[in-house]
């Protein structure tokens, strides 16, 4: 099949990169274009085709734009076309005395007049057949037309090997069609076929569609995994003298699910392959220790470490509670980050470049060019769903093969970690520290600010202190939003008695770390910021924490804001403030959030309702999304397609890469990283 270049492009658009990927541009729905009804007895508000002489046809003109109403007739009555958009080859076949078949839904008018908007039209003679087969509606880009679809992929049906990749015992054991039953049947439904059930995600032939899509996805990570396993990283196998002794600081001691997730880190940095390992933790689940006591193993093996976080604040956290314990034990630690002076950045990357600095604490300046570590060992990345792809590796590269431990408060619920997770090994801290108070969340709408304020007084006057969390720093003409600065004078009126101190992404560095220290010595009581604060704050005497405009923002995020709050042995509460009315998407949220406090219950809620591609922002990371497996409603498909995986690369594997070939061909290298 020969297209030419302007086509190509436009096609490319659809992801059709190869002769295979026509195969399996499938139709998102079929159109019944088998039965006609006299235009009288034509159901309402659902789709239907009926046909008629055109009586009358004119373009009218509304307010400045033109409408093209044409009105068609047969023996049993009359129906209104009505095209608010139209070109002139529609007037053409809109002429008076042509015999039009229309396809869409009829639905009453204002007048009461049985009327199609924008239908589908084409010009037939009286004796022109009906189709014996639903119509498949593919999914299309501008510029080409669905019959141009149609014949490209008729064409592509004809000429391409529909072979399938699978073993027949493996198919049989599923009890699924064959490939090609399943995309003929797809393609060109049989007559009499029922499009209720042809959309149905039960339907045999889509159930190999998205069983072969999860295997497919299944056999690419765990070949990236392999690939990872036969590269070798250094063995960094530390003698103890700095990891006990910061234990022995500690005023704590680790939970058994903390020493558990420890000892499968130091498994993987001493046996010789990179380790790519995402801990997971709830909200105050002790992360950083772990990250701290791994970051001490690679020291103590003669290596240095380097800690990225998404944002200045977090990584300034980070920064300030190990510079206390690196300076404890002797060691040096440097803090990079967009916001230094030039003679600071050049300090900090001399003392990385000659290894004086054990550990490297940064933003995404840790991976720019002029930045060379003497000999980095483990890279540590927190909230690594920020990060895009690209960067994670940025980081890894400074050392070569160096050891990766991804690190996230947002748990993945298991669905993903079975899918996009599956070629990382992945350890969960998987309970709180002892003392941790809950948190009791109340909803309450905005117009009760009033007694929000008295309670915060309240609080304070106990001896607590409380954040009053803003999505905005400043005045936004699109949204109408409190903003941090706006808030804090507004509570500076209303609590005169207290001291409120201001927080937001655009202040400087030393300014942030003076407002925090003060936060912390309790030297301000109430502490308005944007979400700078969502992770990596911990003030122990913070007990209230208030979400202006909580019905904006996303699940993980109002989790992470609640967990700055209930660190110390306070009993502690998060208040959401909502505007009214609420979407329904809004109070599907503000539902969860109240009802729960499992991360990992809140993350699957959050995946239900928002969907695989926003939970990971993979869009941003490379990750490619599924196009037609869901893997909540397919988790028994994933589950075998889990199982087989395996299997079909020790037993099969010519199976295996035309799998791959025919689903990801060209695209394999976006699940690599």
């Amino acid at each position: 099949m020969v297209l030419s270049p302007a086509i190509e492009k436009k096609i490319s658009k659809l992801g059709i990169q190869q002769p295979s990927d026509w195969l399996l541009h499938l139709p998102l729905r079929y159109e019944d274009e088998t039965q006609c009804f006299a235009i009288a007895q034509a159901p309402l508000a659902q789709s239907v085709m009926v046909e008629g002489i055109v009586q009358h046809c004119e373009v009218k003109q509304r307010g400045g734009r033109g409408q093209l109403r044409a009105v068609i007739a047969d023996a049993s009555g009359q129906l209104v076309l009505r095209f608010i958009h139209f070109y002139p080859s529609q007037i053409k076949q809109c002429s008076v005395g042509h015999r039009l078949r229309v396809f869409g839904e009829i639905r009453l008018n204002f007048f009461g007049e049985a009327e199609m908007v924008h239908p589908k039209c084409r010009v037939v003679a009286s004796n022109t057949p009906l189709s014996t087969h639903l119509s498949p509606v593919y999914p299309a880009t501008q510029g080409i037309t669905q019959l141009q679809l149609r014949k490209w992929i008729d064409a592509a049906l004809a000429q391409t090997p529909l072979d399938d990749t699978l073993p027949p015992a493996m198919v049989q054991t599923l009890g699924l069609p064959s490939f090609s039953e399943a995309v003929l049947t797809l393609h060109h439904p049989p007559a009499g076929s029922e499009v209720a059930v042809l959309q149905s995600p039960q339907f045999p032939p889509w159930q190999r569609i998205y069983f072969d899509e999860l295997l497919a996805q299944q056999l690419s990570m765990r070949l990236a995994y392999r690939a990872r396993q036969r590269k070798a990283a250094p063995i960094l196998q530390g003698n103890g003298r700095f990891t006990s002794a910061l234990l022995q600081q500690l005023p704590f001691a680790l939970t058994a699910a903390q020493q558990r997730v420890w000892q499968e880190i130091q498994q993987d940095l001493q046996g010789g392959q990179p380790m790519h390992r995402l801990l997971q933790g709830d909200v105050g689940a002790g992360k950083t220790v772990i990250a701290a006591l791994s970051a001490l193993d690679a020291i103590e093996a003669g290596y240095q470490a380097a800690l990225m976080a998404p944002t200045e604040i977090l990584a300034e956290q980070h920064y300030l509670k190990l510079r206390q314990w690196w300076e404890s034990l002797g060691l040096t630690v440097v803090w990079l980050s967009g916001s230094l002076k030039k003679s600071q950045r050049q300090a900090a990357l001399k003392q990385i470049a000659n290894g004086e600095a054990s550990l490297a604490v940064g933003t995404h300046a840790l991976f720019q060019e002029d930045v060379a570590f003497a000999r980095l060992g483990l890279t540590i990345v927190d909230e690594q769903h920020r990060f895009g792809v690209a960067q994670r590796l940025a980081l890894q590269a400074k050392g070569g093969e160096t050891h990766q431990l991804m690190m996230s408060a947002t748990p993945i619920p298991r669905t993903l970690a079975m899918s996009y997770y599956a070629d990382l090994d992945v350890s969960v801290i998987d309970e709180l520290p002892p003392g941790r108070t809950p948190i009791r969340t109340r909803l309450i709408a905005a117009k009760r600010r009033p007694e929000v304020m008295a309670a915060i007084a309240r609080e304070i006057e106990q001896g607590r202190q409380a954040y009053w969390v803003c999505p905005l720093i400043e005045e936004s003409e699109t949204l109408e939003l409190q903003t941090a600065v706006a808030t804090q004078q507004e509570l500076i009126l209303a609590l005169p008695q207290l001291t409120i101190g201001l927080v937001h992404g655009k202040m400087k560095a030393d300014e942030k770390a003076a407002v925090m220290a003060a936060f912390l010595a309790n030297e301000i009581h109430l502490l308005v910021a944007t979400t700078v604060i969502e992770v990596g704050v911990d003030v122990p005497n913070a007990t209230l924490m208030i979400i202006e405009h909580a019905e904006r923002m996303g699940l993980a995020q109002l989790h992470q804001l609640r967990g700055r709050v209930g660190r110390g042995r306070h009993a502690s509460s998060c208040v959401l403030l909502f505007e009214e009315p609420l979407s329904e998407l809004a109070r599907a949220r503000l539902r969860v959030i109240y009802e729960h406090t499992d991360g990992f219950e809140i993350a699957r809620q959050d995946l239900l309702i928002r969907g695989p591609g926003e939970f990971l922002g993979a869009k941003q990371s490379g990750t490619p999304m599924l196009r037609f497996a869901d893997i909540e409603r397919d988790v028994a498909l994933l589950e075998q397609a889990r199982q087989w995986a395996p299997c079909l690369l020790k037993q099969w594997p010519d199976a295996a890469r035309a799998h791959l070939a025919r689903w990801l061909g060209g695209r394999e290298h976006f699940l690599q990283a």
